[in-house]
C-alpha cells in the first residue's frame, strides 16, 4: 500500500551496486560439513563459539557498546549526505505549491497523480497555489474526492470477485489473498486513470478533507470487517442457488442484486465518515483567486473540470503507461496482475517490462519536455526522511557489523524483501557532463518537514536498485515499447506477485 508520512522511513537495506544476478549459478561442488546440532535446533556450543568470535573482535565489542542504546539508523555516512546536495541542473520551470501531506494514510498514488496534473491546471489558470481533490491533506485544507470513489469501487470489486469465485473453498489461496488487504488505500497508475475517466476530478475546496480520509485506519478496519461478512452472505446465497439448480444467468443477476443491497451499507458508512461526494455529472461552482489576486468563477461538472483543465494534450492521462524494471521477468513484454483493480470492467493494471536505462531515459526526456514524472519505488530502503536522502551508500551496516548484504534487485522481489511501496513525482535531475543522471529531485507527499521543504534527493544508484516504475506518455516512450503496450498480448502474473503491490 502507499507509504504514509513518518518521521523516519522503515528500516533500510544496503545493497552492493555490482551485478549480482548470476551469483547463484552452479559452480564448484559444495563442501560437506557436520553441524553442531544434528536436529536443527540452536546448540549452546554454537552460541559459545559465536561469543568467542565477538570477544576477539574490537569492532563487534564497540558495536555492542553503542547499539545497545542507539538506533542502528544513526549509522548514516556524513560524506554521503554531503555528496547528495539538493541541487539540480534540469528542473521544471513551473513550481507547484503547496507541498501536499497525505498524513496517516496510504494515498500516495493519488497524490503523485494529482501532483502531476496540477502543473497544467496552475499554468492554465495563472494560480499561485492549487490542489486537486485527490484525498490530499495540506496544512490548511484537504480533499478526498478520488479517495471516496476508489474505496467505494474497491469494495464493489471485492464483492464481485466473491461472486465470481464463490465455488472455491474458503481456505483456497486465492480466496485467502483476496480477503487480505481488500480495500487498500494504495493503488496504481491504471487504477487512477479509471477513476479520472469515470468520475473526473474537482478543486480542493469543493470536497473538503475529513478526519477519516487523512486517518484511514479506523474506517478501513470497519469496512473490511463488514465486507468480509458480505462475502460470506454472497457465498451462502450462491450455494443455495446452485442447490436449487437456478440458471446461471438468473443466479448471477440475483447475486448482483444482493450485492447492490449490501453495497448500500458501505456507501452509508463512507458518506457519513468522508462526506457525500459531488456526482461526476453534477454542476458545481468554484470561486478562486489567481496569483495576481483577481477573483474568478468556474462552473461545470467534475468530468468537465478534468477535461478542461486536468487533461491536456501535453500530458494525456489515458495515453500514458507504465514502464517497469523487473529483472525476474522478460524485457519488452507486457505484464498484468490477475484480480487486481478498482473499477470492475475498467482498464487493467498494465506494465511494460524493460531495461533500467529505458526508465532513466524516459525521466530525462519527460523533464526536458517540461513534464513531471509519476514513479513507483520502495521508499523505505536506504532512505532517511528528515534529510530527504535516498542513497544506497547512506547506512554503514556492512562495515559496522562485518556482514555483506548481497541481495540483487531480483532476489529482493523473489524473497519479499522489496516491493513497490510508494509513489512520488520526479521534478528535476542533475546530469553529468555527458548527460547521464547523477541524482533526481523528488516531490513527496509527506508535508514540508520531510526532506528539503518536502522534496527528496534520490541518487542514480538508488534509482537502479529501488525504482520499479515510471509513467510516460506514449509520445515520449520508445516506439518499440509503445508497440508492446498497444499489442495487448499480456503475461498474467498471479494476484500475490510483488508487482501486484500497491503504491
Amino acid at each position: 500500500m502507499g507509504a504514509a508520512a513518518s518521521k523516519s522511513a522503515p528500516q533500510p537495506t544496503v545493497v552492493k551496486t555490482e551485478a549480482l544476478e548470476e551469483k547463484h549459478a552452479v559452480g564448484a561442488a559444495p563442501v560437506l560439513a557436520k553441524p553442531e546440532s544434528p536436529d536443527g535446533s540452536i546448540a549452546l556450543s554454537s552460541v559459545a563459539g559465536w561469543e568467542e568470535g565477538i570477544a576477539a573482535s574490537p569492532k563487534a565489542q564497540l558495536a555492542r557498546t553503542i547499539f545497545a542504546q542507539s538506533d542502528i539508523r544513526t549509522l548514516t555516512k556524513r560524506d554521503t549526505k554531503v555528496g547528495d546536495p539538493h541541487v539540480f541542473n534540469l528542473e521544471l520551470e513551473f513550481k507547484t505549491n503547496p507541498i501536499t501531506n497525505q498524513k496517516s494514510s496510504g494515498r500516495c498514488w493519488l497524490f503523485a497523480t494529482t501532483n502531476v496534473l496540477r502543473y497544467d491546471v496552475m499554468k492554465k489558470l495563472n494560480l499561485k497555489e492549487f490542489q486537486l481533490s485527490q484525498a490530499c491533506a495540506s496544512l490548511t485544507h484537504a480533499q478526498n474526492y478520488l479517495f471516496f470513489w476508489d474505496k467505494l469501487n474497491k469494495s464493489n470489486y471485492y464483492l464481485e470477485l466473491s461472486i465470481q469465485e464463490s465455488e472455491r473453498p474458503l481456505d483456497d489461496r486465492l480466496i485467502n489473498h483476496l480477503a487480505g488487504d481488500l480495500i487498500s488505500d494504495g493503488g496504481q497508475w491504471d487504477m487512477v486513470v479509471n477513476l479520472l475517466e469515470t468520475y473526473g476530478v474537482v478543486p480542493q475546496p469543493i470536497y473538503p478533507e475529513s478526519l477519516h480520509s487523512s486517518l484511514s485506519g479506523p474506517l478501513n478496519k470497519l469496512l473490511k470487517t463488514r465486507l468480509r461478512e458480505h462475502a460470506l452472505i454472497l457465498r451462502d446465497l450462491a450455494a443455495a442457488l446452485r442447490s436449487a439448480n437456478a440458471p446461471k444467468a438468473q443466479t448471477l443477476a440475483t447475486l448482483r442484486s444482493k450485492k447492490e443491497e449490501l453495497m448500500g451499507e458501505i456507501y452509508t458508512v463512507m458518506s457519513a465518515t468522508l462526506g457525500v461526494p459531488p456526482m461526476p455529472d453534477a454542476k458545481f461552482t468554484w470561486d478562486y483567486y489567481d496569483k495576481d489576486g483577481k477573483a474568478h468563477t468556474w462552473e461545470g461538472t467534475p468530468k468537465q473540470f478534468y477535461k478542461d483543465f486536468a487533461l491536456s494534450q501535453k500530458y494525456p492521462v489515458a495515453d500514458s503507461f507504465s514502464l517497469i524494471h523487473d529483472p525476474r521477468n522478460t524485457p519488452s513484454t507486457l505484464y498484468t496482475v490477475d484480480k487486481l483493480g478498482n473499477i470492475w470492467g475498467g482498464r487493467p493494471v498494465l506494465y511494460v517490462n524493460t531495461k533500467i536505462n529505458d526508465l532513466k531515459d524516459a525521466v530525462v526526456k519527460s523533464l526536458k519536455a517540461g513534464l513531471p514524472v509519476f514513479f513507483g519505488c520502495d521508499v523505505g530502503q536506504s532512505s532517511e526522511t528528515p534529510s530527504g536522502i535516498m542513497d544506497i551508500a547512506l547506512f554503514d551496516y556492512e562495515n559496522t557489523f562485518d556482514i555483506q548484504l548481497t541481495l540483487s534487485k531480483a532476489d529482493r522481489l523473489r524473497t519479499n524483501e522489496s516491493a513497490m511501496t510508494h509513489a512520488m513525482v520526479i521534478s528535476g535531475v542533475h546530469l553529468d557532463a555527458v548527460g547521464k543522471p547523477v541524482r533526481y529531485k523528488v516531490e513527496n507527499s509527506w508535508g514540508e518537514t520531510a526532506g528539503e521543504k518536502g522534496f527528496m534527493v534520490m541518487t542514480d544508484a538508488w534509482f537502479e536498485q529501488f525504482v520499479y516504475q515510471v509513467v510516460v506518455p506514449k509520445s515520449l516512450a520508445p516506439k518499440e515499447l509503445v508497440q508492446v503496450f498497444e499489442s495487448g498480448k499480456k503475461v498474467v502474473l498471479p494476484p500475490w506477485d510483488p508487482m501486484g503491490s500497491l503504491a
